[in-house]
């Protein structure tokens, strides 16, 4: 039998069966025996609607999963126990949550179809290469860095991060050359799906249970790639142009913040933007937070941030105020500090996580003094870089080059303590 092994000793691994929407007449006869022989079914309400004569305990998944793991770990010894999910349990589903906290051997997974594979058949398109993202029960800031310039997308929504939401979020960006495939009630008697443009999107009224599919348009424009973009991209302010961190150095001091895909960063006097900007493509899945002083560059902020699709935070405040509300960064960027240098960097030294770099720009040697004096008393190993960058300008017919202001690009990062050293060397 199936809660056996072949010894005939009682096998209490949980079953974790996926149901699709046609519910109990989609599933294998092996699973619905499964099913009929489980003491203990557990599943969202949907799921266990689709069994209204199971005799057994009925669990129902709600948002307190931690206490669901209790109350299976203290039933799995003496309960056969088979648990109900949707699609491919394994597919942003709960048999991932339950391999990480009981165990892979635990479990034995029985997968349906998902409903990414449904909504590209019905489309008609492979889905192999295409980019796969959640927005369900998760905040749709930061989508447009992860999806800008990607051919296909595939969203899973929810009844608040809806079709139309994603429309609306997307033609903030600009987002305009992707066209959307919705798919509802997959499997089920009102299954339904729709092409639609992104204006229609953003006003299309959807069945809560949906897929949406975005695919770029052939003849879209080619989009933005690489970083160090050219400082005449950015908006600045006018007519004082040039307050904003040269491409040279800002490619630089870009380096040495050595961002992961999931950095936070702090970017402190952010001017115009352009190093919020950068970082947050290059860290697609973290969190950036661009402060600023003057009011008057936060619509340069605002429209840059809009222009380069990068979904980051910005904040009107001058550091260290507005700091404690966020959250501990892996790297800082400092552009200007307001005559509160040696605080600014204790203060981020302080909030740095492990491994973490704090860069200064700096344009005179006073500053310089400052920064290497301020992040070696507050524990940081600090080093300091001098660029000297021209660029080439014509001249009748020939060419030659305008030199750029010098900058100071310094660079604190914790100092190793000596069992870190101890351990390196192991």
């Amino acid at each position: 039998m199936n809660w056996t092994t072949a010894a005939g000793a009682k096998n209490h691994r949980i079953r974790i069966i996926g149901v699709g929407e046609e519910g109990a007449a989609g599933l294998t006869a092996d699973s619905l025996n499964l099913i009929q022989e489980a003491d203990v079914l557990v599943g969202g309400e949907r799921q266990l609607q689709y069994f209204p004569a199971f005799a057994g305990e009925k669990l129902m998944i709600k948002s307190g999963l931690s206490d669901l793991i209790v109350k299976i770990k203290a039933l799995q010894d003496t309960h056969n126990i088979v648990v109900l999910a949707s699609g491919d349990p394994l597919f942003y589903g709960i048999a991932g949550y339950l391999a990480r906290k009981l165990g892979p051997d635990q479990l034995e997974i029985r997968p349906n179809l998902s409903s990414l594979q449904l909504a590209f058949a019905k489309l008609g398109e492979s889905w192999h290469d295409a980019v796969l993202e959640s927005v369900h029960g998760r905040p749709l800031k930061g989508l447009a860095q992860r999806i800008d310039g990607q051919a296909k997308i595939a969203l899973l929504t929810d009844e608040y991060n809806s079709p139309a939401a994603i429309g609306a979020y997307l033609q903030q960006f600009g987002m305009t050359e992707y066209d959307a495939y919705v798919a509802e009630n997959l499997g089920g008697p009102d299954e339904r799906a729709r092409h639609y443009t992104l204006d229609e999107l953003a006003a299309a009224e959807c069945s809560p249970l949906n897929v949406v599919i975005l695919l770029r348009r052939k003849d879209a424009p080619a989009p933005r790639k690489g970083f160090g973009f050219a400082d005449e991209e950015f908006h600045q302010r006018k007519p004082e142009k040039g307050l904003i961190t040269k491409r040279e150095v800002r490619a630089f001091s870009l380096s040495e913040l050595r961002l992961g895909e999931d950095s936070i960063v702090w970017d402190i006097g952010a001017g115009s933007g352009s190093v919020a900007v950068e970082c947050t493509r290059l860290a697609p899945r973290g969190q950036v937070f661009a402060i600023e002083k003057n009011e008057g560059d936060l619509v340069n902020i605002e429209a840059n941030r809009i222009k380069f699709r990068t979904d980051f935070t910005v904040l009107h405040a001058k550091a260290p105020a507005g700091l404690d509300e966020l959250p501990n960064p892996d790297a800082v960027f400092i552009g200007g500090s307001g005559g509160e240098l040696a605080q600014l960097i204790d203060l981020c030294a302080s909030r740095l996580r492990p491994e973490g770099r704090i860069v200064v720009n700096a344009a005179t040697i006073e500053t310089l003094h400052d920064s290497m004096k301020a992040m070696r008393e507050a524990g940081m190993d600090a080093s300091v870089t001098l660029l000297q960058t021209a660029r080439s300008k014509p001249i009748l017919n020939m060419t030659r080059f305008d030199g750029l202001n010098p900058i100071y690009v310094i660079t604190g990062q914790h100092a190793a303590t000596e069992e870190a050293v101890a351990g390196a060397e192991e």
